[in-house]
């Protein structure tokens, strides 16, 4: 499924969410002018191995989100989190924004790693922002459940869908838990208990970043 928009309007310029946005898009730029060889060279420099884990490599938990492996992965992740990610930035505010991205990252890296190492794929290096855009999908369900999202559902390009943010969030998340318990990890391709992860990580986190106290922001249970 494919999110166009939402019917949830933002009180204020996402201006993080757009700086995550183009550092994105900048990163990509740099990696397009590499070759081949130091395209690869950058992944595992970069990238989470792993084994950074196990050598206490914390840098490349932080840099591997900000890298994608390709035009198709980086405007996916970049499109669900232009989509999602000024609201849940508007409720929770600028900061805390940035905390639930991060440690959502970090959630989803650390849970992909420890898959990893137990299936004995050491060396294949973890790259992308969809860890912590999870946590941010998972945010986004939990404060806005009954918010509206206007989808594109493969084959029927043509059409266009509005389904409840329960249901497409929801689905997704059953994707990626079936996609994690019928892929093998170690032979590379999409990190999909990062997503679990990065989700589970944002879920919880936003019931603790969320300042319900404050009357100037949305509380999720008048949109229910």
């Amino acid at each position: 499924m494919i999110p166009i928009k939402d019917n949830i309007p933002t009180r204020n310029i996402p201006i993080i969410n757009y700086s995550l946005i183009i550092l994105n898009i900048i990163v990509f730029i740099y990696e397009i002018t590499l070759s081949k060889q130091e395209l690869e060279l950058f992944f595992h420099t970069w990238g989470l191995l792993p084994v950074d884990l196990m050598n206490l490599h914390w840098i490349n938990f932080l840099t591997a989100m900000f890298i994608h492996g390709g035009f198709a992965h980086l405007f996916g992740n970049m499109l669900f989190l232009y989509v999602f990610g000024d609201n849940v930035e508007d409720a929770l505010g600028k900061i805390r924004y940035i905390l639930l991205y991060i440690l959502s990252g970090l959630g989803a890296a650390l849970l992909q790693s420890v898959i990893s190492l137990m299936s004995g794929s050491l060396n294949i290096p973890m790259i992308g922002a969809s860890g912590a855009i999870s946590g941010v999908l998972a945010a986004y369900v939990k404060l806005y459940p009954e918010a509206k999202v206007l989808t594109i559902i493969p084959p029927f390009i043509f059409f266009a869908f509005i389904l409840p943010a329960w249901f497409f969030i929801g689905y997704w998340f059953l994707i990626q838990v079936l996609f994690a318990v019928s892929v093998p990890p170690n032979i590379g391709g999409v990190a999909w208990y990062a997503h679990i992860g990065g989700f589970i990580t944002g879920w919880f986190l936003t019931d603790v970043l969320y300042p319900k106290k404050n009357p100037k922001l949305v509380h999720y249970s008048i949109l229910r």
